[in-house]
């Protein structure tokens, strides 16, 4: 007799930092992945940069109590809320403490407990800025103007990712275009000229790729549109892409069952590869 799944497990997450809380979000989900059954609620609070909002933060982990993690630069800020979370006995953990006091270690420098300063306005920042425009402007092939100075080009059927992986990529400072194939429908030359930027094909599998456009004609109400998810069309037309990217040696990503964060990793993988050949 095969056995029940096991409920699921809720429990509070606070997320405290001084900073946008991008850092705390990706450890918090990185971290639930690692168990099953397990659905956090999230509690976040962010900006957080004055004694007054600490003592509003700590009054919402004492109403919900739970898991604290968080990454504040001020030592009197952090002093308030690893003291309280003592004297109720909840989890408190600095999740870049480990990685700080290698770093710093290692480079025999104090820390500058400077806050907010992963976003200073740095060139960096600009980068990744510049990036994202240029994502927005090459984004489903609506211009081939500038093409060639793309980063990266990604080709796909629709509905492979195509967008959010390139807005992804831009976040890291890599400027991604996007192309869609449509059977019958020329790809801009500039894919095909001698020097090019890296092109990779993205992948899918055909009942992967139905079941999620028809999920999404049904979030839309659209119920014209047979030939999207005619299966044998579909099948079809994705093997006309996975043929495509073999004749010009495209690299390939399968993103069937990859996440977006997955998927843009392969690609700056491929990209750290193309660039050092």
């Amino acid at each position: 007799m095969n056995m029940p799944d096991r409920l699921a497990t809720y429990f509070n997450v606070h997320l405290v930092s001084d900073s946008t809380g991008e850092t705390l979000a990706g450890v918090m989900r990185a971290t639930c992945a690692q168990f099953d059954n397990i659905l956090p609620i999230e509690h976040s609070y962010f900006l957080v940069r004055s004694a007054r909002q600490m003592e509003r933060v700590l009054r919402e982990i004492e109403a919900a109590p739970g898991v604290v993690m968080f990454t504040l630069s001020s030592l009197e800020h952090r002093a308030m809320l690893e003291r309280r979370c003592r004297e109720l006995n909840i989890p408190c953990v600095a999740v870049l403490d480990p990685v700080l006091d290698v770093t710093s270690r290692y480079l025999e420098q104090e820390l500058n407990h400077r806050v907010g300063a992963s976003r200073r306005l740095t060139a960096e920042y600009f980068k990744r800025i510049d990036a994202l425009d240029f994502a927005m402007d090459h984004d489903d092939g609506q211009q081939v103007v500038e093409l060639e100075d793309a980063d990266v080009i990604l080709v796909g059927v629709s509905r492979t990712s195509k967008t959010p992986t390139s807005v992804y990529l831009a976040h890291r400072g890599v400027k991604a275009a996007n192309v869609p194939f449509v059977p019958s429908v020329p790809l801009p030359p500039e894919l095909f000229a001698d020097q090019h930027p890296l092109v990779v094909g993205l992948l899918i599998s055909a009942d992967r790729l139905i079941h999620i456009r028809r999920n999404r004609l049904m979030a839309m109400k659209e119920t014209r549109a047979e030939s999207y998810t005619d299966e044998d069309l579909v099948r079809r037309e994705v093997m006309e892409a996975q043929k495509l990217f073999e004749r010009e040696g495209w690299p390939t990503i399968d993103v069937s069952r990859r996440s977006i964060e997955e998927t843009a990793a392969a690609v700056l993988n491929l990209l750290a590869e193309h660039r050092g050949a």
